[in-house]
């Protein structure tokens, strides 16, 4: 189909970042993540584990069963992103099966990172569903782009309410804190904006088409991902006691959020209990936050892992029977 967009190799901007990517990615992130690991390793000796393993043992199992309840409703509502993805697609891949392949490749990309889990495993298994190279990009870019809209909406809206106080080594004012944080929120809602008036246009990138899903379902983006967000927050919270507030432990996770996305370590193994401790420490005694990330990463990603390598099999098993489905 025209289009009047021009392409995305055609310009030099986008050609010089693409160029640049690689060497970053090879050099820059590596160097990062050892620094951050060489920072977590000399600060280990300095962690209260004792403190840690006595929270850990203070906790009721009530409580960590409502913990679990919340991260296997968080790991439910995240397979519905992929379902985004059928309905816009309008892939023939069954529905219960489509939520399996994303709820597998998100217990899988939580511990082993987002190229072998969200990428690498989910295009292997939607191609023995049937599925074409250009249908799952579509599908795990909305999923990809429905979990980070949301992050935008919540992130911005909390910086944008003031509800998170910058530490004084981010060198970021709380003025500009808010301003950013508006930025964010009013580029998610652009996006709803963008599906409103573009219904229906479609671009020609790298020889694919790409057609926006409609506003209707862009807003359903937004909110179940902001849910999704929500949940995993309040999992953390309730782990912490409630002696946080809400907003400061939600802002801290989406903080270690995207600070795992950026270091190339396996499931940000570190990283996260190394952001709790950094930013909650000062509020809360760091055994009391140490037991907690602690807890949250057996009971958010480890957990769920096992249940991940079982739909894993299932997938595995039930595929050929389906391998001929039409897309």
């Amino acid at each position: 189909m025209p289009s009047n967009a021009a392409p995305a190799s055609a310009n030099p901007l986008f050609a010089f970042a693409s160029s640049l990517w690689p060497h970053i990615r090879r050099w820059g992130l590596p160097a990062f993540a050892i620094i951050v690991l060489g920072l977590l390793v000399s600060h280990a000796h300095k962690v209260d584990w004792a403190g840690a393993w006595q929270a850990l043992w203070r906790y009721s199992p009530l409580l960590l069963l409502a913990v679990l309840g919340l991260a296997t409703l968080s790991h439910a509502l995240y397979g519905c992103f992929d379902l985004i993805g059928r309905h816009h697609t309008r892939h023939k891949v069954p529905a219960l099966q489509t939520w399996a392949i994303a709820v597998t490749s998100y217990a899988f990309n939580l511990n082993l990172g987002s190229l072998v889990g969200g990428v690498a495993l989910r295009a292997r298994l939607y191609t023995r569903a049937g599925l074409d190279e250009a249908t799952i990009a579509q599908v795990v870019g909305l999923s990809l782009a429905t979990n980070w809209l949301g992050y935008g909406l919540v992130a911005g809206s909390l910086f944008a309410a003031g509800a998170i106080a910058p530490p004084s080594q981010a060198h970021i004012g709380a003025t500009a804190l808010r301003v950013l944080g508006v930025v964010m929120v009013l580029l998610a809602l652009g996006y709803v904006v963008a599906c409103a008036f573009a219904r229906g246009h479609e671009w020609r990138v790298r020889g694919r088409r790409l057609q926006l899903p409609s506003a209707q379902l862009a807003a359903l983006q937004l909110g179940i991902s902001a849910a999704n967000w929500a949940l995993m927050g309040a999992a953390m919270y309730l782990l912490l006691g409630q002696k946080v507030p809400y907003a400061t432990v939600l802002g801290v996770l989406m903080a270690a959020s995207i600070i795992g996305v950026i270091m190339p370590i396996p499931g940000g193994l570190g990283v996260l209990e190394a952001v709790y401790l950094a930013l909650l420490s000062g509020s809360v005694r760091q055994g009391t936050v140490m037991g907690a990330a602690l807890a949250y990463r057996a009971l958010y990603y480890l957990l769920p892992l096992l249940g991940g390598l079982v739909l894993y099999a299932l997938l595995e098993r039930y595929a050929p029977a389906h391998a001929d489905t039409d897309s």
